[in-house]
């Protein structure tokens, strides 16, 4: 005998993408603000209802059964469907309140929100703004949950879920200290704006890089691989300033877009190379869920993040 018509609300989606997130009753109530008892017996009668388990127990922990993981899947994306219809109704009566999620890399966070917040907050005093700061490898998943509403970094894009708005393009550096043997070896190239290098030269020479999962090492062993050229690695950090201070030391040469060394303080200062054929180039954008509504004040904010860069 089948099951009849299941009737669920919004709160039964978000207490069970609660208990998804935690694995762990307890701390899903925490963060639902309601008893452990309460979400325990909710639990329950909706599983009693469905007549299968969402939720397997393997010792402290509840990790979904492949029921349980349709059910998360559907969930979160009707929770998105009624975000996005709030948001639109919202816009439509036009009284500018809302909220607005935003998701940067830590780097660029720390000197794009200073200059890009008091400038939109000025513009939309009633507009609450969320601020995500994460490896970059992180934001294309906060973005497919609903976590984010815009994240802001580099391409490529690896989900055809997400759509984007190219904010500007940045040239790839590579640096090195200002007393290096090859600081003047540099040459004038028809297209680059700062002297071009033979990444040839380098051979040997010790390098500092950027984690593999960040998105400008990627950009960077495409084209050490396009050069068949293989880098010395000496050092693999996410810390770019910190980076770009080793190279002034003479740590070793370091790969680094022209707008991070552009707000990086050097105390020992590097000298700047185009590399590539004849340079490389990454486009910053602004990336969002595919078909979903983009509220007009997230579509100002991108306004001014391009104004700032």
């Amino acid at each position: 005998m089948g099951r009849g018509v299941i009737h669920v609300d919004f709160r039964d989606l978000s207490y069970v993408l609660a208990i998804a997130k935690y694995q762990n009753i307890t701390k899903a109530a925490d963060a639902l603000y309601i008893t452990q008892p309460t979400l325990t017996k909710f639990l329950q009668s909706l599983e009693s209802q469905m007549g299968q388990k969402l939720f397997r127990k393997l010792g402290h922990r509840f990790v979904l059964t492949y029921a349980g993981e349709r059910y998360v899947s559907k969930a979160t994306e009707i929770l998105n469907l009624k975000k996005e219809l709030d948001r639109e109704m919202s816009d439509i009566v036009k009284n500018n309140f809302g909220s607005l999620k935003i998701a940067f890399p830590t780097m660029r966070g720390t000197y794009m929100l200073p200059c890009t917040l008091p400038i939109f907050n000025q513009m939309y005093p009633n507009v609450k703004l969320d601020v995500i700061e994460e490896h970059s490898s992180l934001l294309e998943g906060m973005l497919l949950s609903g976590e984010a509403d815009l994240a802001f970094f580099n391409l490529p894009i690896k989900s055809p879920d997400i759509d984007y708005e190219v904010i500007k393009h940045e040239e790839v550096l590579m640096v090195m200290a200002s007393n290096h043997p090859l600081a003047h070896s540099g040459e004038v190239r028809e297209g680059c704006k700062y002297p071009w290098i033979d990444l040839g030269l380098l051979r040997g020479e010790p390098f500092i890089m950027q984690n593999p999962s960040q998105r400008t090492r990627r950009t960077v062993d495409h084209l050490c691989k396009q050069l068949d050229f293989t880098p010395a690695i000496k050092l693999e950090t996410s810390n770019i300033p910190a980076a770009v201070q080793l190279a002034g030391k003479g740590y070793g040469c370091f790969f680094v877009t022209e707008t991070h060394l552009r707000h990086i303080v050097q105390t020992d200062p590097v000298v700047c190379f185009s590399v590539g054929k004849p340079c490389t180039t990454v486009d910053f954008v602004a990336a969002f869920r595919k078909n979903s509504y983009l509220p007009y004040h997230a579509r100002e904010y991108i306004t001014v993040v391009k104004n700032f860069t």
